[in-house]
């Protein structure tokens, strides 16, 4: 299953911790993320991660294309609820066409284990 990995930039360290934690289940898939956020947990984790562009530059509808096609399987996208992002319109466009089409979709730590635990072992 393709899974699609996303964090704000005050997120991305839970990511990465987040990623390192579950790097045995994630490895049997394949991943992907947004720019900076595939670069770092390619760079600070064992998971191999396929970059598309930034999220500000469209990676968060690159993904939603995925998911719309079928592609992608299970989102985990750790928001910044906090700080207003420029590209919000995009966020939650993807956050619409996770629902639209049935993905499963994590926004934060909780649900991201129950995700792993419960959709990808």
């Amino acid at each position: 299953m393709r899974v699609a990995l996303i964090a704000h930039d005050q997120k991305k360290p839970d990511m990465i911790e987040f990623v390192n934690a579950h790097d045995g289940t994630l490895r049997d898939h394949d991943c992907i993320a947004t720019g900076t956020t595939g670069s770092r947990l390619n760079d600070e984790t064992d998971v191999e991660v396929r970059p598309l562009l930034s999220g500000p530059l469209g990676g968060d509808l690159m993904i939603g294309s995925q998911v719309a096609t079928g592609d992608c399987g299970a989102v985990v996208f750790f928001r910044d609820p906090m700080t207003a992002q420029p590209h919000e319109p995009d966020v939650s466009a993807l956050l619409r066409i996770c629902d639209v089409h049935g993905v499963p979709l994590a926004t934060n730590v909780a649900s991201a284990v129950a995700l792993v635990e419960g959709v990808l072992c």
